[in-house]
């Protein structure tokens, strides 16, 4: 399907960046996997992605069958950007396909939010993909034409309890995607974006955000790391139409690749999402 084309993967060391990639390999594309590799904001409460995480992408990557490229690179630096993209292109020739993925999720009332918390996950999140698409999207229209999938979530689409920064952050990706298809179209680039559900990665997998769950139900977390997890994804199973308390990364990377693909050559300016049935609560 890929027959050689290049795809840059951000947020490659793990979670959906990772299974994007893999399956992206898997299809026949060459595969540069960006990451800051690194604790990107003190105000988060998960481990970060270490060089190690980022290695251990590039080793499936490479199992699979696809060549690989890691880039170290924090996407608030345009001018990093610049050079990470032009490494891609040195080593593979252009670039044909964007997957704009990385990002970060922290929780905190309004009342109590420190301005490190609102400032990283704009920036990292919304202001990032942004410079992702400004530097990626020249090299596209160089390329004669290509795809950029960013990834937004659920929680672009509705408020949410203790997390407005990150819900501003993704439905902000909304509209970027939807304005970047009307500008992109007329050369021959399509623009979409993913909405995963609540995924079993690092970012979900930790107490600020089985807290965050519990509240939503109108309940108080324990402090109990595995017992909350557990009070959580109990919550989960009954929430979600399809039964489950988290979606495997591996469930969203198919959608990644169609976006990227031929067949997808008509779709543009939308969202396509995998949530375990969660996006019934969403309007529209």
């Amino acid at each position: 399907m890929g027959e050689g084309r290049v795809v840059v993967v951000t947020g490659a060391a793990r979670g959906i960046g990772r299974a994007s990639a893999v399956a992206f390999a898997r299809a026949g594309y060459r595969v540069a996997g960006a990451d800051i590799a690194a604790l990107a904001s003190a105000a988060m409460d998960y481990e970060p992605a270490t060089p190690e995480d980022l290695a251990e992408t590039g080793r499936l990557v490479e199992e699979a069958g696809g060549e690989w490229l890691a880039v170290v690179v924090d996407q608030r630096d345009t001018a990093a950007i610049r050079e990470a993209f032009a490494r891609v292109v040195e080593r593979f020739g252009g670039v044909d396909v964007v997957f704009a993925n990385a990002g970060i999720q922290g929780f905190a009332p309004l009342l109590e939010m420190t301005d490190e918390l609102w400032h990283d996950q704009i920036d990292i999140n919304l202001t990032g993909t942004a410079n992702v698409l400004r530097v990626a999207a020249p090299l596209l229209v160089e390329r004669g034409g290509g795809r950029i999938i960013i990834t937004s979530s659920t929680q672009g689409q509705h408020g949410t309890l203790d997390g407005s920064g990150y819900s501003a952050s993704k439905w902000g990706l909304i509209g970027l995607m939807k304005s970047a298809a009307l500008e992109l179209g007329r050369y021959g680039i399509t623009v979409n974006a993913v909405i995963p559900g609540l995924i079993d990665t690092k970012l979900t997998r930790h107490e600020d955000r089985y807290a965050q769950i519990i509240r939503s139900g109108g309940n108080e977390p324990t402090g109990d790391v595995e017992r909350d997890e557990r009070t959580a994804a109990d919550a989960q199973r009954r929430k979600l139409p399809l039964g489950v308390p988290w979606v495997e990364p591996e469930d969203v990377a198919p959608l990644v690749v169609f976006l990227a693909s031929e067949e997808a050559r008509m779709v543009s300016g939308t969202s396509f999402a995998a949530t375990g049935g969660d996006s019934a609560n969403v309007t529209a």
